[in-house]
């Protein structure tokens, strides 16, 4: 067994061409299953992550999914815990774990991608997003007698980020893949050739050379 992971990723995709994205981009990392449907259609997880925004207003896309399979109050539970440890205001690359209340799912990974809804396509936002996630889930574990063993994850920034399926999926990849290996030590020359690897538009502002999704 890893010693940073003890989880199974399961990606879910409602559409095909972000499935195939999945399938291209995580075919040769470890404890993935793709999924091509509605996360609610599965029947073992133990946490969903909500791709969402700063202020957990989970009103639109897969947060309304996620309220909708799991309450309206589980809104209300993430909306107190942004008040109280973030100040009513949870930043992109920072995730949180909040019970359900849920017998058979127990854990939402609440996870922005945004601060509001808007489009997040040249940016770093999805493996800022994936990595927050990743570790939340490993700190849950590491001090939870209640662990953590399957994460159901949506694309993240594929809706109204407008991320295209196959950049989402690269970031989300790329993410996982780091959190996998994590380095024994930490100089320049890893730091660069990190960013390097993550880069997409962020602070350098590249833009898309391919359309965003339809």
């Amino acid at each position: 067994m890893r010693k940073n992971s003890v989880i199974k990723l399961i990606l879910s995709a409602r559409q095909i061409n972000l499935y195939k994205a999945f399938q291209e981009h995580f075919q040769n990392l470890p404890d993935v299953e793709i999924f091509n449907g509605y996360f609610q259609d599965l029947s073992e997880f133990d946490c969903m992550v909500s791709a969402a925004n700063s202020f957990g207003l989970m009103d639109g896309g897969v947060d309304l999914g996620i309220i909708n399979f799991f309450g309206q109050e589980l809104m209300h539970r993430v909306q107190q815990r942004i008040l109280s440890e973030y100040l009513g205001e949870q930043p992109v690359g920072t995730s949180m774990i909040v019970e359900t209340n849920h017998p058979q799912h127990p854990f939402i990974a609440h996870t922005p991608t945004m601060r509001i809804p808007m489009k997040i396509a040249s940016t770093d936002n999805v493996y800022l997003a994936m990595w927050a996630m990743l570790l939340a889930v490993r700190k849950h574990n590491q001090n939870s007698e209640k662990l953590i063993k399957i994460v159901v994850c949506p694309g993240l920034g594929t809706g109204t980020g407008k991320v295209p399926y196959f950049e989402a999926a690269r970031q989300m990849s790329l993410a996982y893949k780091n959190f996998l290996n994590p380095p024994h030590h930490i100089t320049w020359d890893w730091a660069g050739a990190r960013q390097g690897e993550i880069i997409y538009g962020g602070d350098m502002g590249f833009k898309l050379n391919y359309e965003t999704n339809s």
